[in-house]
């Protein structure tokens, strides 16, 4: 006999002993009375022991059955989880790319019709999230992280540096637009994740009180409102040069401080060789030449 009773056994006793009736049980996974209690009988037949104590009309757990329907709760969970991230695992002909919500949005989003009008065989998805991936699970083929790079079990190529640079809305404050630094940090400040020490320092002024800063914990966000006329704002350049270069925000001073982190494109090891990661690998390296060209 196998170690392992069916799973439709396993999976009509457990929703007895969840829901506390046969009938419930047999509405839930969409088959008959007498199947759901013909498979329970089966593993008990095949376990040895009483699962269920049957009242009247009714059923009760044996204190076996309630060991036993916790354990094998646990374990179709697991089969579950694991089930849904077989699926949700790239495909040959799919391209996965894992990246934060306002790089992908800002900077990737406008080039991508690019590398999908030369690279038609893939499909495209993006996976947006402030939180990091595990790559190593096997959602995600490639991913654009915000670092100094060294993760573990990560191969792993360096994009490009930002810089930080004060923007504002063509028509803030009726178009009086600030001239200086200290003009600049009398104005009100929408904040992001940036902090304003590293270009107070730079620009050789203080650093400005908290109290006129209107708070965004999310850079698409923060972006808006400045873009709205809600403030200025100090931001990354990659995140606003699109927004520059149309006219919606424009540059309030020529003073620009680096940003600590570097942009990288990560992918696991093992997936070196794959023909779409070194295809996105490459398209995107010339992306980041012609950005870097453009900006300089």
């Amino acid at each position: 006999m196998s170690a392992v009773p069916p799973l439709s056994a396993l999976r009509s006793f457990e929703a007895v002993a969840r829901l506390g009736s046969v009938t419930l049980a047999a509405s839930e996974l969409h088959v008959t009375h007498s199947a759901i209690s013909q498979q329970v009988r089966q593993l008990e037949s095949l376990l040895g022991i009483t699962l269920l104590q049957r009242e009247g009309r009714g059923v009760r757990l044996s204190e076996e059955g309630r060991l036993y329907a916790l354990q094998i709760r646990g374990a179709l969970r697991d089969i579950a989880e694991a089930t849904r991230l077989a699926r949700a695992r790239p495909g040959e002909d799919e391209l996965v790319v894992a990246l934060t919500p306002s790089f992908g949005q800002k900077w990737l989003l406008p080039r991508l019709p690019g590398f999908r009008a030369t690279y038609p065989q893939y499909r495209l998805r993006l996976l947006a999230s402030l939180e990091v991936m595990d790559l190593r699970q096997g959602l995600a083929d490639v991913a654009i992280r915000i670092g100094q790079g060294h993760w573990e079990g990560l191969a792993q190529e360096r994009l490009f540096e930002d810089e930080m640079v004060v923007v504002g809305a063509p028509d803030f404050n009726g178009g009086r637009l600030p001239q200086t630094p200290e003009e600049i940090l009398r104005c009100p400040r929408v904040t992001g994740f940036e902090s304003w020490l590293g270009w107070c320092q730079a620009a050789g002024v203080e650093v400005p009180q908290e109290s006129a800063e209107f708070v965004v914990n999310d850079s698409n966000l923060s972006i808006e409102a400045v873009r709205l006329g809600q403030g200025i704002g100090l931001e990354r350049r990659s995140l606003v040069a699109g927004a520059l270069e149309s006219g919606e925000l424009v540059a309030l001073s020529d003073l620009r401080v680096p940003y600590g982190f570097p942009y990288w494109l990560v992918w696991p090891e093992r997936e070196a060789t794959q023909a779409k990661v070194a295809a996105f690998a490459s398209w995107l390296s010339g992306e980041v030449d012609r950005y870097l060209q453009a900006i300089a």
